[in-house]
């Protein structure tokens, strides 16, 4: 019994490590500070991010808070890309395309949002009018 509790803490700190090193990969800075010290040229650390690719998984990706670190993961699985973030105007790039997706999300969703907003004022009078009708 006391095996098993263990396996499964285990488990569960191996996953909270795993999901928190993963959503590190999101951050261009972080990226750019491993492939400076050498990380990314390290045959086991490489190999250890081949391992990560799991995580693109649905029932591993629905815990993700950045989803974009899949695309980081994806991307680091080139050698060529792992060579760039070794020069800090790389990452700054990628920061700042970062940014701008996200300002571009949320202007589309705020957008979508007010949209249906909009909507759904003019549906309702016309589906009690339908439902007057009906009975």
């Amino acid at each position: 019994m006391l095996v098993c509790v263990q396996n499964e803490e285990q488990a569960r700190n191996r996953f909270q490590a795993e999901l928190e090193f993963i959503q590190c990969l999101a951050n261009p800075n972080y990226l750019n500070f491993l492939a400076q010290r050498g990380y990314l040229r390290e045959r086991p650390f490489i190999n250890y991010l081949k391992y990560l690719l799991y995580w693109k998984e649905p029932d591993y990706a629905k815990f993700l808070k950045y989803p974009h670190c899949l695309h980081m993961l994806e991307l680091l699985q080139y050698e060529h890309f792992r060579k760039e973030l070794v020069n800090a105007q790389c990452a700054k790039f990628i920061d700042e395309q970062q940014l701008l997706h996200w300002q571009h999300y949320s202007r589309k969703r705020t957008r979508l949002q007010q949209a249906l907003a909009e909507q759904a004022p003019q549906q309702q009078p016309a589906q009690q009018h339908g439902s007057a009708v009906t009975k």
